[in-house]
C-alpha cells in the first residue's frame, strides 16, 4: 500500500530573502531581484550582463573550518537551507537523522564552477597546481546531497539529481516516491546553484539570454511579447518530506500533501523543447495524483522567458488545462535559478496555495500572441482558492518534471 507524503519543512536561499515572509513581501512589491553585473564585461564575448544573485544569509554557529572544507558555494547553501528546514520540521538533532530512515535527494547542474576551473587549468598548464584533496569534493555533481549528509551524519539513501533546471523538482519527487514505497520514512529533497558567469554563457552562446543590461528590472519578461530571454539566479531550497503517519504521531503540522509526480524525457533533442512530452508529463502527474485536469486550480509555470520555451510550454500547458488555468513565473522575479528552481518554486507554490494568493508574472505586458491562451496572472496578484496547484520544470536534454501539491486543513 502506497504510503501518503506531507511537506513538514521548507526553507531556502533567494535571490528575494531568506525566509517566506521577507519573500512574499518582495512578491507583492511586484519588484525583481535581478541587477547589473559590471564584473561580467571583462568576458569577451559575453553578451547578457543581468543576473539575480542570492540575498545575504548567515550561518549557524554549527559551520566551522572543519565542516566547511569541502563545501563550495553550492554546497553551503544547500546545506545551510536544509538546516534550516529540518529546524521549520522540528527534526534538527532528531535521531531520525542518523537512524538510516531519513534520506537526501538532492542536486544542482554542476558542482562549484571555481572548482571545475581549478581542474581546466591542470588540463592547460599540465600542473596540479591549485588542487587539493576537496577540489573534487566542490567540484563533483552530487556535491550538495553528499556536504548535506556528512554535516549531518545522515545514513539513509542519498539520491543526486543533478539534472539542470530539473534538479530541484526531480528530487522533491524521487524522495516523494522513494517514501510513498516505504524505503524511507523521511527526505531532505531539493536543489542549490551558485551564480556564474559561466553558467550565463551556456545560455548566452545559444542566444537564449537577456541583453536588456542597462534595465536590469525589466527583465526577464516570460510570456511577453517583448522578452528577449533569460536571466540567471542563484540560491537553495529544501523540502523536508515525511511519510503522513510518522509526521502526525510526533506532532508535526504538515504544509501540504504531495500527491502526484511525473517525469519524462523527450528523446528528441537536447536543447529544443517538445510540447508534446511536456503535456504527458503533467498527464502523469495528475494519473499519479489519481485527479482531473479541472481540480488543479493554479500552475507555477517554468517560464523562462525565452522564445521557444514559453511557447511550448503554454501549447503543453493549454493542451491539459484548456485556455482557463491561471499561470504565472516566478523568474520574473529571481531569474532561473537552475537546479535550485524547482524546490523554491515548489516551497512558493504551497505558501501561495496555502495564503489563497498567487504572485503574477512580473514585466508581462503583452501576452505573445505565439504563446497558448491561458489565464495569465499579470499586473497584481490573484485571490484563489484552491485544494490543488501544479509547479512545473523543464530542463536540458528534455528533461520534464511536474509535482502536484494539495492543501491541508
Amino acid at each position: 500500500m502506497n504510503r501518503r507524503v506531507v511537506v513538514t519543512g521548507m526553507a531556502g536561499i533567494t535571490p528575494l530573502g531568506n525566509d517566506w515572509p521577507t519573500i512574499r513581501a518582495a512578491l507583492g512589491r511586484y519588484q525583481n531581484a535581478v541587477r547589473r553585473m559590471d564584473d561580467w564585461a571583462q568576458y569577451e564575448g559575453l553578451n547578457t550582463q543581468v543576473a539575480a544573485p542570492a540575498a545575504p544569509y548567515q550561518l549557524s554557529a554549527r559551520y566551522d573550518r572543519k565542516s566547511m572544507r569541502s563545501m563550495g558555494a553550492i554546497a553551503l547553501m544547500a546545506t545551510r537551507s536544509a538546516e534550516l528546514a529540518l529546524a521549520d520540521a522540528g527534526l534538527l538533532d532528531d535521531p531520525l537523522l542518523k537512524s538510516g530512515r531519513l534520506g537526501i535527494s538532492f542536486g544542482s547542474s554542476a558542482g562549484t564552477p571555481s572548482a571545475i576551473g581549478d581542474f581546466g587549468r591542470m588540463l592547460g598548464e599540465k600542473s596540479t597546481r591549485g588542487i587539493n584533496a576537496t577540489t573534487y569534493i566542490k567540484m563533483m555533481a552530487h556535491t550538495a546531497p553528499v556536504n548535506i549528509g556528512v554535516f549531518f551524519g545522515i545514513t539513509g539513501r542519498v539520491i543526486t539529481t543533478s539534472s539542470a533546471c530539473t534538479s530541484g523538482s526531480q528530487g522533491i519527487g524521487y524522495a516523494y516516491e522513494a517514501i510513498r514505497s516505504g524505503r524511507q520514512t523521511a527526505m531532505i529533497a531539493g536543489g542549490a546553484e551558485e551564480l556564474c558567469a559561466t553558467e550565463a554563457a551556456v545560455f548566452d552562446t545559444l542566444f537564449a539570454t537577456s541583453v536588456k543590461n542597462d534595465t536590469p528590472h525589466l527583465t526577464p519578461r516570460p510570456f511577453d511579447t517583448d522578452r528577449d530571454g533569460l536571466v540567471i539566479g542563484e540560491g537553495a531550497g529544501s523540502l523536508v518530506l515525511e511519510d503522513m503517519e510518522h509526521a502526525l504521531a510526533r506532532g508535526a503540522r504538515p504544509y501540504a500533501e504531495i500527491v502526484g509526480f511525473g517525469t519524462n524525457s523527450d528523446g528528441c533533442h537536447v536543447t529544443q523543447p517538445n510540447p508534446v512530452t511536456m503535456r504527458i508529463a503533467m498527464e502523469l502527474a495528475l494519473a499519479d495524483a489519481a485527479l482531473g485536469a479541472s481540480v488543479i486550480g493554479y500552475v507555477n509555470a517554468h517560464g523562462t522567458g525565452t522564445q521557444h520555451g514559453d511557447i511550448a510550454e503554454t501549447a503543453a500547458t493549454a493542451a491539459v488545462f484548456g485556455n482557463a488555468m491561471p499561470i504565472s513565473s516566478l523568474k520574473s522575479y529571481m531569474g532561473h535559478t537552475l537546479g535550485a528552481c524547482g524546490a523554491i518554486e515548489a516551497w512558493a507554490s504551497i505558501e501561495m496555495m496555502r495564503e489563497g494568493w498567487f504572485a503574477p508574472t512580473v514585466n508581462l505586458s503583452r501576452v505573445d500572441p505565439a504563446c497558448a491562451e491561458l489565464d495569465y496572472i499579470k499586473g497584481c496578484g490573484r485571490a484563489l482558492e484552491t485544494e490543488f496547484v501544479m509547479s512545473n520544470n523543464f530542463a536540458f536534454g528534455g528533461i520534464n518534471t511536474s509535482l502536484i501539491f494539495r492543501r491541508l486543513a
